[in-house]
């Protein structure tokens, strides 16, 4: 009973106990007592909020600039769409004139039957009538591909996007089954149209166009739509279609009406005329 009476009265050991009583006596607990300790303590606490004032006195002043800066970029941003914008109106303007003009020169070559068959032909006027309406657009989960040309890299069944090569393709089986005219998106394809690709867009005639693509076709709709789908061209899009979830949809039309080429210019090629005989 002895021991545990002196466990409990005496709970900490004397060694503690003097220990505590010596640091406390020589003042190392707490806060720092001597001079040198204040004066290094408080020389901190000034560098550390000079650096602090420094900093927000430097972003004070430079947000200024920044703030200018920005401003000056979109005012010159804004500047620029609106260049291109008025660019772009003077050339759809000058287009129109000249459609306007080619078709005037036609109406006034002599046989109207001829003229109208050769605007037809050329693409410089409207045309309406029976024919196909054929549907093209993405996978539904497509993607960007590899580099540049997603088709020709490993990761092609990945992309499920339509590539300039494929409506090329389209295109031209449509005119190898009968078609009088094509357009896509609206846009009048002739001879000298250009179907193009430029990164993931695809342009017709340098206008950029957006998925999906509606392609017109006018002629014998039946005939045309029977022909062009057991076709190569017709094949290679149900290919797409079953490999690579290219969704495409075609229907025979009653009456279609596609606009007039927005120009056709021949700068190189001349009628040829038959001399006559003495």
């Amino acid at each position: 009973m002895s021991l545990l009476t002196n466990v409990m009265d005496h709970s900490l050991d004397d060694g503690y106990a003097e220990a505590a009583a010596r640091k406390k006596a020589e003042g190392a607990g707490g806060l720092p007592k001597t001079l040198r300790a204040k004066l290094g303590l408080a020389a901190g606490l000034v560098l550390a909020a000079l650096v602090v004032t420094v900093g927000a006195a430097q972003a004070r002043v430079a947000a200024p600039v920044v703030a200018k800066e920005r401003e000056e970029l979109i005012d010159r941003i804004d500047r620029e769409t609106e260049t291109a914008d008025k660019l772009e109106s003077s050339v759809d303007t000058l287009r129109d004139d000249v459609s306007a003009r080619q078709r005037e020169a036609l109406m006034k070559s002599g046989d109207s039957d001829q003229a109208d068959l050769m605007g037809l032909l050329s693409g410089a006027t409207q045309v309406h009538g029976p024919g196909v309406k054929l549907l093209v657009d993405d996978a539904k989960e497509a993607s960007t591909g590899g580099d540049g040309d997603p088709r020709e890299t490993s990761g092609f069944s990945d992309t499920g996007r339509v590539r300039d090569r494929d409506m090329q393709r389209v295109v031209n089986g449509l005119w190898a089954s009968g078609a009088e005219a094509v357009s896509v998106n609206g846009q009048r394809l002739t001879a000298l149209s250009a179907i193009r690709a430029a990164g993931d867009a695809i342009l017709v005639d340098n206008k950029p166009l957006v998925p999906p693509y509606t392609v017109f076709a006018v002629g014998d709709g039946k005939r045309l739509s029977t022909r062009f789908q057991n076709s190569a061209d017709g094949l290679y899009l149900h290919a797409l279609q079953e490999n690579f979830g290219i969704r495409t949809a075609i229907s025979v039309e009653e009456d279609l009406r596609l606009p007039a080429a927005p120009s056709v210019i021949v700068r190189t090629a001349q009628p040829k005329t038959e001399k006559g005989t003495s």
